[in-house]
């Protein structure tokens, strides 16, 4: 999922350097759901597995 979030992030730059304004800002919203979507689900993970008593690292 962070790869999709970096595809499309990357996508978005590329597209405002074209100055396509609004691929590039969809593309940029896409990018940052995703990002965030991920990052939840990093914690939740990381919160789980120190609920479970595995070691974190």
């Amino acid at each position: 999922m962070l790869g999709w979030a970096v595809t499309f992030l990357i996508i978005a730059i590329i597209a405002a350097v074209l100055g396509f304004g609004g691929i590039a800002g969809g593309a940029a919203s896409i990018a940052k759901i995703l990002f965030i979507i991920f990052l939840v689900l990093f914690v939740l993970s990381m919160v789980m597995r120190a609920i479970k008593g595995k070691s974190v690292a």
